[in-house]
């Protein structure tokens, strides 16, 4: 900050401080695979628990394994409809069907978004990188300018 900057003191001053603050930000993409770690941690275990968890999540979460699971439920139909009573019905309905198959339907849904938001926060993150080089760029000509009216205050005063 020059001498004739500070010279004009008060908001001024103030205001090219602010500008040298903000210049500093570096933007930063954050994504899944870089918080991994923080939530098994960094150690070899942890990193095999992540690589464990994910890839189950990967094989239940297809419409493949909903429909593997839905023959799986299915073979059970048959004695609950047997039975004849309604609670082992309900049973089945509840424990084998809904449990089983919805899960993965469940999962491959999350994932959808989960993309759709991964694509938006990266869109994202671009557009805020480019305004905030636009930003730096309109706060680099401002402290110019504010030092250019200095230079003028002097040579007026």
């Amino acid at each position: 900050m020059s001498a004739n900057a500070e010279a004009s003191g008060g908001v001024i001053g103030g205001a090219v401080k602010t500008i040298e603050g903000s210049m500093s930000h570096v933007p930063v993409l954050v994504q899944a695979r870089n918080v991994r770690e923080k939530v098994h941690g960094a150690g070899a275990f942890g990193r095999l628990n992540a690589r464990v968890a994910v890839r189950i999540t990967k094989i239940v979460g297809t419409m493949y394994c909903a429909y593997v699971f839905t023959l799986i439920a299915l073979v059970a139909l048959p004695a609950a409809i047997a039975d004849g009573r309604p609670t082992i019905l309900i049973n089945w309905l509840s424990s084998n069907f809904l449990q089983l198959v919805l899960l993965p339907i469940i999962i491959v849904g999350q994932n959808v978004i989960s993309e759709a938001q991964d694509a938006r926060a990266e869109a994202d993150h671009k557009t805020l990188t480019a305004l905030h080089t636009m930003n730096v760029q309109q706060l680099k000509i401002l402290e110019q300018q504010q030092q250019i009216l200095g230079l003028l205050k002097d040579k007026a005063g």
